[in-house]
């Protein structure tokens, strides 16, 4: 009989335990820049710490993680790009054009505790004081993307 007490509370708690997993919808905010090769040790210690402090200071921001890439990735943009090309471009079609690529070296990632948290993050006092810092390590302009969870 207590085999088959214990047997019943242990499927309970892994029922619940499931659903609480199935539940947790984050966000993870990630994006990759270029980094400015003249920033000093200090000025990257700064962006080190700031990010640090971005899960204690932002409280939608559960971990973040950075680094510099294993493999840059190549950022490609289109330089000339007329309003017929554009249109040949987004419907997939061959176009003549000339490129820029531009090597992304750094990464970031942000876990944010759902989708709406992108709001609350990107309007906290917080985030302009760490947005200065980290502007001080990278060339303006990012590849951003978000990975909603399942």
């Amino acid at each position: 009989m207590k085999i088959t007490r214990f047997a019943a509370l242990a499927a309970t708690l892994m029922l619940f335990a499931g659903a609480a997993g199935a539940a947790d919808k984050t966000l993870m905010h990630c994006f990759a820049w270029t980094s400015i090769k003249e920033a000093t040790p200090e000025q990257w210690q700064a962006f080190f710490k700031a990010s640090d402090a971005l899960p204690s200071k932002i409280k939608v921001v559960k971990k973040v993680w950075y680094g510099k890439l294993a493999a840059p990735l190549g950022q490609t943009s289109i330089t000339t790009l007329d309003q017929d090309n554009r249109k040949k471009y987004t419907a997939g079609e061959k176009i003549n054009a000339e490129v820029q690529r531009t090597p992304r070296d750094w990464g970031m990632c942000m876990e944010l505790t759902n989708l709406d948290a992108l709001k609350t993050y990107d309007a906290h006092p917080y985030h302009k004081e760490w947005t200065a810092v980290y502007e001080k390590v990278r060339v303006d302009g990012t590849t951003t993307f978000n990975i909603v969870g399942q």
